[in-house]
């Protein structure tokens, strides 16, 4: 009681998001029902009859269900891949800087893209991507012949995980310009002083320093391993590119929304928030027994 008298502000400054993560998170949870009925939006949970484990069955028995996981399971850890490496190569390059202003001039422009929704660049890369778009000029300029980057099942994966990679990158590097501004100078002035060049100084020093950081940052990232993007995908995705570029956020969307199938759509949502909870559990224990990194 006598630390509540101190820190009840800050309880109540909390109360409003606590509320707002109830209303919105928590009790909706009750419509996971819904996963095991053969549910009728004009019967409700209470009146749709109970079918037990057979949605999740029928999870794994449809051919396209079944693709569309491994569709999300594609995307999502190669979208990972690319997100940690990309910004990992970048803050090396950048640190390397030593101009200041050029240095910050790079760092906004490359963080700029993290701001924009998905619907603004969905429109713009839609353009862009077009069989008459830019891109497909400058490659007839070359003599390659058109893409169709968002309507050929070959070139939409391709196109998600460059065009995800662009957007994100920038802000990811963030986090590694922070590791490196916490490794010691006195390393690369010993380093320097023993012969040491830029290149061994960063083989031997900078990479080394910012493998805990790569580790922490892999290992959480698993928890989104079936999280492919639904706003990207979304936008950017038809029906010519369903068979690689369907995802399950955006099967979800089609399958409960657009076509009324509620049950087996809440049960793939369902099937989705346990595998991803589980591996958030063990990407939490990977990150605090190889980095030393946990939060609780």
């Amino acid at each position: 009681m006598r630390s509540l008298r101190k820190t009840w502000p800050f309880h109540v400054m909390l109360l409003p998001a606590i509320i707002f993560l109830i209303i919105f998170s928590y009790i909706p949870m009750g419509g996971i029902i819904m996963a095991f009925q053969d549910y009728k939006p004009w019967l409700g949970i209470g009146g749709s009859g109970w079918i037990g484990l057979d949605n999740f069955r029928y999870l794994f028995e449809r051919e396209d269900s079944v693709q569309v996981i491994w569709n999300t399971l594609i995307i999502a850890v190669l979208k990972m891949l690319f997100n940690l490496l990309v910004p990992f190569g970048f803050a090396i390059l950048l640190n390397e800087i030593r101009q200041v202003g050029l240095q910050r001039s790079i760092q906004t422009l490359v963080y700029l893209p993290h701001f924009l929704s998905w619907v603004i660049l969905g429109g713009i890369l839609i353009d862009l991507l077009a069989a008459d778009g830019f891109a497909n000029r400058v490659l007839g300029m070359v003599g390659i012949d058109p893409i169709f980057f968002l309507g050929d099942n070959n070139w939409f994966r391709f196109t998600v995980i460059v065009s995800d990679v662009w957007k994100e990158f920038g802000y990811n590097t963030i986090i590694f310009l922070a590791a490196l501004a916490g490794i010691n100078p006195s390393l690369y002035e010993a380093a320097e002083m023993d012969g040491a060049g830029r290149w061994k100084q960063t083989l031997h020093i900078t990479v080394p320093s910012l493998l805990p950081m790569v580790i922490v940052v892999g290992t959480l990232a698993l928890g989104n391993v079936l999280n492919a993007g639904f706003d990207q995908i979304f936008n950017l995705y038809n029906p010519l590119v369903y068979e690689k570029g369907d995802i399950i956020d955006t099967f979800v969307y089609r399958t409960a929304i657009l076509n009324g199938e509620m049950g087996f759509g809440t049960a793939i949502g369902l099937f989705k928030s346990v595998i991803s909870m589980i591996l958030i559990l063990v990407s939490y224990r990977l990150a605090y027994k190889w980095a030393g990194y946990r939060i609780f």
